[in-house]
């Protein structure tokens, strides 16, 4: 799944490719591509046509493009497989094409939605007086966002009760972070993904929020993190910080600060990785 870096990779793309275009046109190619949308894909893009896209915006790993002139936005869900690619008019259309939107302008590049898996979609929200759609309006703000409360993250994790990969997995507590740069952060914390939330200090919060942020920024300078074909920007480049991972994906690998052999273990449906000796659990809260 896309995590911060990889979606504002795209966001970036989409405002120098998208941003202030008129929609003239919306083809929607499979329905399960607007399936979020209950009215159907004919009343999506008959209230797409004729509106000007805005600045497209993001919060953690959500994505929209707001309509200019009316309170209503385009949540792109990318799912595991989505794409949101800008092309020349007329280029081959892609196996997995699902969304088709043309611009009213000559500048002869219309944006595609292409999604393998279809698990990913389209769909229009009303806007908050905050500007985010309102079926995401309950997101916490991600670390990367200057009006990010450190002081409140803090509190709001010691009254959790929970364990810490969890919470930076809580996208209601904190956004934009997922499975691989929470085990990349937790890793240079030295943090074991079990340990417990209320132990936690204001300076190891800190800490352990400056190796997030640091992650994030990483990987966003590197494009993001592509482990096959799926993830791209919207000119259909990888990104390339797979190569600097230290932890995920790892198992078996020496860890880069000890040389303890990586591991992986089964977590919530997903797997975690982490360095047996550099990130040890707590005995008491074992």
């Amino acid at each position: 799944m896309p995590e911060l870096p990889e979606v504002e990779v795209v966001r970036r793309g989409l405002e120098r490719w998208v941003s202030g275009r008129i929609v003239a046109d919306v083809q929607v190619r499979h329905p399960r591509a607007v399936r979020r949308h209950i009215a159907g894909g004919e009343d999506f893009g008959a209230r797409l046509k004729g509106h000007r896209i805005g600045l497209p915006q993001r919060r953690g790993k959500y994505l929209w493009l707001p309509l200019a002139d009316q309170p209503s936005a385009v949540l792109a869900h990318l799912g595991m497989s989505g794409q949101l690619l800008v092309q020349p008019e007329g280029a081959p259309d892609e196996k997995h094409l699902r969304i088709r939107v043309r611009f009213d302008d000559t500048l002869t590049t219309e944006l595609r939605f292409v999604d393998q898996r279809t698990f990913g979609g389209l769909s229009l929200h009303t806007t908050t007086a905050e500007g985010l759609p309102d079926v995401i309006a309950h997101i916490a703000r991600d670390p990367l966002d200057p009006q990010f409360d450190d002081a409140a993250f803090h509190e709001a994790l010691r009254r959790r009760r929970t364990t810490i990969k969890r919470a930076l997995l809580d996208q209601s507590l904190i956004s934009g972070v997922g499975n691989i740069y929470a085990d990349e952060a937790l890793w240079r914390a030295r943090l074991h993904y079990e340990r417990p939330t209320t132990g936690f200090t204001r300076p190891r919060t800190a800490e352990l929020l400056g190796h997030v942020r640091d992650v994030l920024y990483e990987a966003l300078t590197a494009g993001g993190t592509s482990f096959d074909s799926l993830y791209v920007n919207v000119n259909g480049e990888s990104g390339y910080f797979d190569r600097s991972l230290d932890a995920y994906g790892r198992e078996g690998e020496p860890c880069r600060r000890c040389g303890t052999a990586i591991r992986r273990r089964p977590w919530m449906n997903r797997s975690s990785y982490f360095c047996p000796r550099c990130q040890r659990l707590p005995r008491a809260s074992s």
